[in-house]
């Protein structure tokens, strides 16, 4: 099967690394990386799409056809923000864009990165929790050939990446021992890019992957 995958995120950390996974991967034959700004790499299977407002796709959606798995790892962090605000950004966003992506592709795999922590029955305390839970539980309604939701926790990145922030650095120098003491709460970006790529060609019996299902997928 040939994986023909549109990312989203790679400016960030998460986005960054699954793409350098699908890049390296056999399978994955074409990526179109859909950003805000350019993101600056050359690779003879890469395609880019600068879209500076996912709310708006009308003139974009004969690029956007033709794929097979969408590995969404757009986000924003809650700090400083309005619930209304961060509503906006990670579900009102996150949901056109998916939406538009399910009319356009009906065979395609869609992974929605998450977070530990969030919260599927929309009512807990911590308000970037409901809201990542409202995210899931709606994308999971799309007419999607399936939908899976990524909860990683502390990722070790993937040797030559940009897009790491000095706090996640140290994270990924702490990555052995807290894998060692803690192994339900840190993969590698390796890992979680690998899941992914195995979530399109063989799916897991789960809609709502933990790191511990994260971990297994990537080994399948």
């Amino acid at each position: 099967m040939e994986i023909k995958a549109i990312i989203t995120g790679v400016t960030g950390m998460v986005g960054e690394g699954v793409l350098f996974e699908c890049l390296e991967h056999a399978d994955v034959t074409e990526v179109l990386i859909v950003n805000r700004r350019h993101y600056d790499l050359e690779h003879s299977k890469l395609k880019e799409l600068i879209v500076p407002n996912f709310l708006n796709l009308e003139d974009f959606e004969k690029q956007l056809t033709g794929y097979n798995a969408c590995f969404y790892c757009a986000g924003v962090s809650s700090i400083g923000l309005s619930e209304s605000e961060y509503t906006n950004f990670t579900y009102d966003t996150t949901m056109h864009f998916a939406s538009t992506l399910a009319r356009l592709n009906a065979d395609m795999t869609f992974d929605f990165v998450s977070g530990s922590g969030t919260d599927s029955s929309e009512k807990g305390r911590l308000m970037w929790a409901r809201v990542k839970g409202k995210t899931e539980n709606d994308l999971m309604k799309l007419p999607f050939k399936a939908v899976y939701c990524f909860r990683p926790g502390l990722m070790k990145p993937i040797p030559g990446q940009k897009n790491i922030k000095p706090i996640l650095k140290l994270a990924g120098v702490l990555y052995p021992v807290v894998n060692l003491l803690f192994p339900g709460i840190a993969s590698t970006l390796a890992e979680v890019g690998q899941a992914m790529i195995n979530s399109v060609l063989k799916g897991y019996s789960k809609k709502v992957l933990e790191v511990r299902d994260i971990k297994a997928l990537a080994k399948i």
